[in-house]
């Protein structure tokens, strides 16, 4: 761990403001004290996920929790995301280090171009010198495309840029064999796969209720990352420092599997499918076995109001989820489309028809 170069760190709501709402500003500082130290040799790369953009928004608005409905989440991260940045900024100068914002939403990260796009700026930020801060894009993200908790966000941001490690900061410092508070427990320093904890109580939110996650989405997110080839530490911001020079705190997990496609992963655990179809059992083993595109003969059905380049699910004839993918077609399209080959379709219909459904590069197996 003290020898990785590229560092993606993720700070929840709860280690940055205080309990009513608004940033506690020594809390940021804090944060900002170490993360600068640890690139002031100009050997290591850091870009920070930070939540606390709509709990900055709480009390400004005279609200005194995060409220559950949308609009109102949307208004606070609108008020709350640039007193973030703006602290963000402030701390960060006292270094003479320029943080830049990054906001995104798992719409932009699941099209082929918003994804490259994300890439290119982050990695020409860090070129720069500059420290990237990423955060969800509250103010205009929907239900349907919201990346749900900051957690997700950041394995995937450190799967965008290849880091060499995740960190998640939290209030807690490592994942416990059950709840913290009670005498008894005890931290389990090393996970190796999703068996050592298959039998650990896992708790919800923190204890400040100004965040959405819990222990759970940052377990989730560290399975996210290890499964593709990074190694997690979980702990307490402030342990953040020791977490990031190597040392043995928190709660490491180790690699499961290996780096796939970008893009792919982004498909796979940041997109919300708008629509599914449902394959015959021949396209089920053409797309899952030896992994083709899906093309309209193989298609038995479709659900759901979709447009071109929206992401869909595929489905086996009993409902079952076997594959995602962006598709080609709109769904009022598809009908049309369905059992013919992709000659019939170009002669009948044009020879725009004449194309995957859903091509092999835009589509990832949903492993059970």
């Amino acid at each position: 761990m003290g020898e990785a170069r590229r560092i993606v760190v993720k700070v929840g709501s709860s280690s940055l403001t205080t309990a009513s709402g608004g940033l506690d500003a020594d809390r940021v500082d804090a944060l900002v004290d170490v993360l600068a130290k640890v690139r002031s040799g100009g050997e290591r790369e850091l870009v920070l996920v930070s939540s606390g953009a709509i709990a900055a928004g709480l009390a400004p608005l005279g609200l005194t929790r995060r409220p559950r409905d949308l609009a109102r989440q949307q208004a606070a991260a609108s008020v709350g995301q640039g007193l973030l940045m703006a602290r963000y900024t402030a701390s960060f100068a006292r270094y003479g280090v320029r943080a830049g914002q990054i906001l995104l939403t798992s719409d932009d990260m699941s099209r082929r171009a918003h994804h490259r796009n994300a890439s290119r700026t982050l990695d020409k930020l860090l070129a720069m010198g500059a420290f990237p801060v990423v955060n969800e894009n509250d103010t205009v993200a929907t239900d349907e495309i919201r990346f749900g908790d900051n957690d997700r966000l950041a394995a995937l941001v450190a799967h965008l840029v290849h880091a060499d490690l995740l960190v998640l900061l939290s209030d807690v410092d490592g994942v416990y064999d059950g709840d913290p508070a009670r005498p008894g427990t005890s931290r389990i320093s090393l996970v190796r796969g999703p068996e050592d904890l298959a039998h650990v109580e896992i708790g919800s939110a923190g204890k400040a209720g100004v965040g959405t996650g819990g222990m759970v989405t940052k377990i989730e997110a560290a399975s996210i990352a290890a499964a593709a080839g990074i190694p997690v530490v979980l702990t307490s911001a402030i342990h953040a420092g020791d977490a990031l020079a190597g040392a043995d705190t928190g709660t490491y997990f180790h690699p499961t599997g290996r780096r796939s496609a970008d893009r792919l992963l982004w498909l796979q655990h940041a997109s919300t499918p708008q629509g599914s179809l449902t394959l015959d059992d021949g396209a089920v083993r053409a797309v899952v076995e030896r992994r083709k595109s899906l093309l309209p003969a193989g298609i038995a059905g479709v659900e759901g109001e979709f447009s071109a380049g929206d992401p869909v699910e595929l489905r086996d004839r009993a409902g079952r989820p076997v594959a995602r993918g962006l598709v080609n077609f709109d769904a009022r399209e598809i009908p049309r489309l369905i059992g013919r080959s992709t000659h019939d379709l170009a002669r009948d219909l044009g020879p725009e028809y004449e194309r995957e459904v859903v091509h092999r590069d835009d589509l990832v197996v949903l492993h059970p």
